[in-house]
């Protein structure tokens, strides 16, 4: 990396001739016994072949590119890794122990969560979340792995220092909880927060993270007073927000939420569609009840392609679903045959449904003839209405609101700088994905106008056609209490990172709320509603 930043040809030889004492094996897990095992439960104690490194299991062959010695496998030797990974019978996972060591420095592999499974396999997964149950996310980048047992390393076995490679999606989300423990028990005292990689091609960003027993601190090569775990930094002054400590905010919950997930071809061209609608079925009811136009993240950013989904709810029995004849026929046809070699239980069983339906979200959608979306990943972050016919694919994130306040204060300035600094980035492209749980649950809306205040989901029109949260603060507040109960909680992947200036502790609230406390509430939420009114029409006249 150093050498391509400052003009050098890409070096050729290795830095390092073969090393003979390097531990060709798994890093993170090591194979017992089950009695073993037990009596190692709640200490350091691993078999001897484990901290040897000589149990060359299917799980540790997978990754091998050479044999057991560091040099490489001999011409004609026909070593070839297992392409399974598996459980040795009889044992059970356990931690595997790295050798003492004063330094480690490496480039661990990177395979997102929603790969790990699948290219792992589920009984190497499941191990995984079993031994670093609290240490590592289960949906966490593998790379997170290493740095958990770096950190372990540092404050159990004498390492004094840890410099790793790491996807830049490390300072965000769930993978950021690797970083957090690293910032409060150790230091983080060298990083560069986003590099590209040294691969042509390759689909990813990269960060560059030094921690361990040092005070010193250089963020991107100028130094900096500390490195917070989302790769931002406070000066030498001190100045600059650790937004990493931002909490999620109770009167936000049960608003935002991710689309419909369907794993499997329930989407149909909207001819077909319309076919479809109008046809009989034997219990006279219309195939409108199970026909919805769906919108993905494309559909919003370029235009709608025309297509539709079938959609039998989070509910419908098979039986009820094979009386909508039509659909019912086209995901037999072209949905069972593929859920049945499904790996989950329950997309077996509940074949004609989508894989994850969300009642959450459509219970929160239920009373809105309108509700608000943005794409997850998007290089322009904008939010449109869309109708509640529309059913929103797991691309997009919805927002239970059909009030033009709400959405002016999502499309405000305040609300697009947190955004920024809130999200993860993602890709060679670098683009923010926006997440519940960090860009929306944290957000400090103006008081009087939370998604607490507006949940009773009531509206009144104002000037110029805008509609505004019915209702005072009071009303809305007692009206929470009713509504948010059967909501569930966002469903959402990651968080923080960019190198955008932070916006000052609560810059939205003292604005905006600045105005809700001193003036009038109402006339604050028409100002908000007929500035955001005005701003969508102008863009769906100029669209269209």
């Amino acid at each position: 990396q150093w050498r391509m930043a400052h003009g050098y040809d890409f070096k050729t030889n290795p830095v390092l001739e073969p090393l003979d004492h390097i531990e060709c094996r798994d890093a993170l897990l090591s194979w017992e016994s089950s009695s073993v095992a037990s009596q190692a439960v709640g200490s350091e104690a691993v078999s001897s072949q484990a901290r040897a490194g000589q149990m060359l299991e299917p799980h540790t062959l997978r990754f091998l590119k050479s044999a057991q010695s560091s040099a490489p496998p001999t011409p004609g030797s026909g070593e070839k890794p297992s392409s399974e990974l598996g459980t040795p019978a009889g044992q059970i996972a356990v931690e595997a122990q790295w050798p003492k060591a004063s330094v480690v420095i490496g480039n661990p592999p990177f395979l997102g969560g929603s790969k790990k499974r699948r290219e792992l396999g589920d009984s190497y997964f499941e191990a995984l979340n079993s031994v670093f149950a609290g240490r590592v996310p289960g949906f966490g980048d593998l790379v997170c792995y290493w740095f958990a047992k770096a950190l372990k390393a540092i404050e159990t076995n004498g390492l004094g220092a840890a410099g790793l490679v790491a996807t830049n999606s490390i300072r965000g989300g769930a993978n950021r909880k690797v970083l957090d423990a690293i910032a409060g028990r150790s230091n983080i005292f060298e990083a560069w927060s986003d590099e590209t990689w040294v691969n042509d091609g390759a689909a990813v960003r990269v960060s560059l993270i030094c921690f361990g027993h040092q005070n010193t601190a250089r963020l991107n090569g100028s130094e900096v007073r500390s490195i917070y775990s989302d790769l931002t930094a406070a000066n030498k002054d001190g100045e600059s927000s650790d937004l990493t400590t931002a909490k999620q905010l109770s009167e936000a919950m049960g608003t935002c939420f991710m689309g419909a997930s369907k794993k499997a071809p329930f989407d149909i061209e909207g001819d077909l569609a319309r076919q479809w609608l109008g046809q009989p079925n034997p219990h006279g009811k219309p195939n409108a009840l199970v026909l919805r136009p769906l919108c993905n993240g494309i559909d919003l950013t370029r235009r709608w392609g025309d297509r539709w989904i079938v959609d039998f709810g989070t509910a419908m029995i098979e039986n009820d679903a094979a009386l909508y004849e039509a659909p019912y026929a086209y995901v037999l046809l072209a949905v069972k045959p593929l859920r049945a070699k499904n790996n989950r239980e329950a997309y077996r069983k509940f074949w004609w449904r989508h894989a994850e339906a969300r009642p959450g979200m459509r219970v929160a959608l239920a009373p809105l003839h309108r509700y608000i979306a943005t794409p997850a990943l998007t290089k322009h972050r904008s939010f449109v209405w869309l109708s509640s016919a529309v059913l929103p694919d797991q691309q997009l994130l919805t927002f239970a609101r059909a009030d033009d306040t709400t959405f002016g204060i999502l499309h405000s300035r305040f609300h697009e700088l947190w955004s920024l600094r809130m999200c993860t980035w993602l890709g060679v492209g670098n683009d923010p994905r926006y997440t519940p749980t960090t860009c929306f649950e944290t957000f400090p809306f103006p008081s009087g106008l939370t998604p607490a205040d507006t949940a009773h989901q009531q509206t009144e029109v104002v000037q110029g056609g805008a509609l505004i949260p019915a209702g005072g603060q009071a009303r809305g507040r007692a009206g929470a209490d009713r509504t948010m109960g059967p909501i569930s909680k966002s469903v959402a992947y990651e968080a923080p990172a960019s190198g955008l200036p932070p916006p000052g502790p609560s810059e939205a609230a003292s604005t905006i709320a600045g105005q809700v406390n001193s003036g009038n509430l109402k006339q604050t939420a028409t100002q908000i509603a007929i500035a955001a009114k005005r701003l969508s029409d102008l863009r769906e006249a100029w669209l269209n």
